[in-house]
Order: structure tokens, then sequence, then C-alpha cells
């Protein structure tokens, strides 16, 4: 009980607009004592005694005992259909074709030091780069998408020779200093003083309504950001997601072209930030391919080490290999064999499953049955979806401009009790974020599940 005290007499509304579910409410401390054991709460409060608290994970919700494709099954022996993952998940829990890899590799190189490199590094890179388009063959690996964020901010700066950077507000891109300065959630920056110079932030894409309208809206936007870069002086990038992952914002086509347009007029990198998004989430192997547009550097993380090792990376261009004298990831996991053993698999396996079909053949198949949903409740305002990414949008009525916060929470925590875990984004949107392995039978039940919590 001590426990569930804690979390009631610190609740807080501040994390209402977020990058993550609140973690400190009324809501959830009730769903806690409802739902956990004493045995599981207790497991919780040690956790709670020996990890430093911070907002969006402590305290912890509940305790993971096991996982195995698209299920997580708690302490309690509960199971829950992972639509979160922390993106890690693209290809699904215990997958066997990838950890059979792994293993192989822990036990014959575990790990290499720097100075050496290794046969699975190598050929990662060279697998990794085989699925970019001609010219982008060069490879930076990192142990998270925040380290690789930072290497190619880096690479920005000494290509160009400029330090300035156009990002947008509430993007996010790490929790390090450097890249919440280039990220806009104002709860990462909050506290934190003085940032990384030179990050100038323009309105998120989907905030433009108000500043941009019409049906030309996309494009007046990509032409205020071409204003900025004008008028700021010494822009060497731009920094966006391909596709707000979140929120599942998704910028039109011509919007990215025109930025494509832009950056080359102005001698700009584009580093597109899709660690969340890539590997087939969206029906491409990468977000950026849906577009028509090619980046300058692009970001990769999150399931790129198969959701066994930490593992990320940037991939550029053959023309920007012109730092040899400078460290952009001097990183002790610099050329991890494990982690590139992982990632070999999970390329291999995207491509052995035809993923990208699946995924495709699951979009088309949900479409009809989200928008069945939609029709018989007046609590969804808006549906936005590509691939096996879903954004539903809760509002009072029907109203856009009218969050509902209050029923994506309740509707968070009665799916939790039905068994399906998913993400509440920007206070009022049930993120869906199934694996990619996931069936058309489980994704309906799914479905079922988020409906009956919304009636």
């Amino acid at each position: 009980m001590k426990f569930i005290k804690s979390m009631q007499k610190n609740q807080s509304t501040d994390h209402l607009k977020t990058e993550g579910d609140i973690n400190l409410s009324t809501e959830r401390a009730r769903w806690i004592e409802e739902n956990i054991s004493k045995e599981t709460q207790w497991l919780l409060q040690r956790d709670a005694n020996v990890f430093l608290h911070q907002s969006l994970s402590t305290p912890c919700l509940n305790a993971v005992d096991s996982c195995n494709g698209i299920f997580l099954t708690d302490t309690d022996g509960r199971q829950y259909m992972d639509f979160h993952g922390n993106n890690v998940h693209q290809l699904g829990y215990n997958n066997s074709f990838i950890l059979e890899r792994t293993i192989e590799a822990i036990r014959k190189l575990h790990f290499s030091p720097r100075r050496y490199t290794n046969q699975y590094a190598v050929e990662f890179a060279e697998h990794l780069t085989a699925t970019m388009p001609a010219g982008i063959n060069r490879v930076l690996f990192a142990p998270g998408g925040t380290l690789a964020i930072g290497m190619a901010l880096k690479l920005a700066r000494y290509v160009t020779g400029k330090h300035k950077v156009i990002s947008t507000w509430d993007s996010f891109h790490g929790a390090s200093l450097d890249a919440i300065s280039a990220g806009g959630e104002a709860l990462f920056q909050q506290n934190m003083g003085p940032l990384m110079p030179g990050v100038i932030h323009v309105p998120a894409y989907n905030t433009t309504n108000g500043f941009f309208n019409g049906p030309d809206a996309d494009i007046e936007y990509a032409r205020y950001i071409e204003y900025v870069a004008e008028k700021e002086t010494g822009v060497g990038a731009i920094i966006m997601e391909t596709i707000r992952n979140t929120t599942v914002h998704v910028p039109t086509k011509r919007f990215w072209q025109k930025i494509r347009e832009i950056c080359d007029r102005h001698g700009i990198l584009l580093i597109l930030d899709e660690i969340p998004i890539a590997l087939g989430r969206t029906g491409k192997l990468y977000a950026f391919e849906n577009m028509g547009i090619e980046p300058d550097i692009l970001v990769l993380g999150k399931g790129l080490g198969g959701g066994v090792f930490p593992m990320a990376a940037i991939v550029t261009k053959d023309e920007y290999n012109v730092a040899s004298e400078t460290a952009l990831g001097h990183y002790t996991h610099e050329k991890p064999p494990v982690g590139s053993a992982a990632g070999i698999a999970v390329l291999e396996y995207i491509r052995q499953q035809e993923i990208l079909q699946h995924v495709n053949n699951l979009h088309s198949f949900a479409a009809k049955r989200l928008e069945e949903m939609k029709a018989r409740t007046n609590l969804i305002g808006e549906i936005r979806s590509i691939g096996l990414l879903w954004g539903i949008e809760l509002v009072y009525d029907g109203d856009l401009t009218r969050k509902n916060v209050s029923a994506a929470e309740k509707a968070m925590y009665t799916c939790m009790s039905n068994g399906l875990s998913f993400k509440v984004s920007d206070g009022n949107i049930l993120t869906l974020s199934p694996p990619l392995t996931i069936t058309g039978q489980q994704l309906m039940k799914a479905f079922d599940i988020v409906e009956d919590s919304l009636c």
C-alpha cells in the first residue's frame, strides 16, 4: 500500500501533453491496486527504492516475467498483446531466427575491442548499405539511437562547416543533452539550463493549422522553413522525423520533396530520424521510401538489434566520409559482433518472411475495421495510419479542437485489463504499434478490445 499511496500523493497533471503516458496519476494507482498482486507491488516498491526517479518511467506500472511473439507475460501470469514495445519489437519477442544467430555470435565473439574489426560488423554494414539507395554506403554504429543522433549532428557540422540546425517543436530525438536540444519536447528540456546553441525550432508539421491553411498548406510550411534557413545564417542541417511516430502524423510526399529541394539549394544536410519507424513499420523498409526522397544522413535504432542487443546506426553518403581526424562516435561498443549478428538476422528475416508484403496486406485489411469503429463512437476525432502504425485521437463529441485526455487514459487501463498494452501520446492519442509479425486474427482481436474500451 505504501507504493500506491506514494503514487496518489505525487499525482500530477503536468505530463498530460508529453512523449509518453502519465506515470503518476490516480487512474494508474487505481489500476495497480485492482490488478497487481501484493507480491508484484512489493517488487515495484523495491524498484522505486533503488532506481533514480524520472518522469515517464518511474514508478513503473507493472513487472514483466517473460515475452514471446506479440505477447508480454507479467509476474502475475497475465498476457498482454504488446502494441508499444518501445518500438524495439518489430519482429516479435523471442524470435528464434534472430536469437539463434545472436547466441552463435555470443559463443564465438561476444565483444570486439576498439582498434579491431570483425566479420559480423563488416557483414552487417554491407547488408545495411545494400538496402540503401546508390551512394548511401557509409555506416557508423552506436549503442543507442540518442548517441546516433549525436553522431549525425557532429557529422553535419563537419561536412558543412555550419553549426545551426533547424528542428521542430514537440519532436523527440533522444534524451541526451544534445538530443533534447535538437528535439522540441518541453518535458525533456525543463530544468536543464542552457542547451546546445544553434538549434532553431519551427512549428511541428501537425501544428501548422492557423499558420498555414488551405490545399497548399504543406508547401507553404516548407517555404516557411526555407525562409528561416535563409534568414538564419549558418544553417547546416535540418533534422526531422520522417513520420511522427508517437502521434502518427504523416507529412505529404510533396512536402518532403520540397524540403529535399530546399536542402539541395542551400547546401543543407537532411537528417532523417527513423529510429522508431524504420525496418518495415510503414510498409517500406525505410519510411523515406514512401516519400520519394533520399536523406543525407539516416538515423536508425530501436529494432535494429532485433530486440536482443542495443543497436543504432547512422547511414550516409560516401562523399561525406571526410571526418577521419574527428571522433564522431568513439564508443566502446563501436563494432559489436553480437548486435551486428542480430542486425543481419533482422534484415534477412524481413526479406525471407516477406514482412513488407505482410504489413501492407494487414494495413488494407485493418482500414475498414477502424473506420467502422470510428463511425460507432463520437470519442474518435481522427484515425491516422501508415503500415502497421495507428494513431487514434480521442476528443469530445467528435470535435478535434477538444482533446479528451481522460478518455484516453481510461481506455489504456481498460485495455490493459483486457490484455492489450499500448502507448498514449500527446495526452489523447492511442498509439498502436504492434509487432510486424502479428496475424490478422490477433489484430482484429486487439481492435475489438480498443473499441470495447470506448463504449
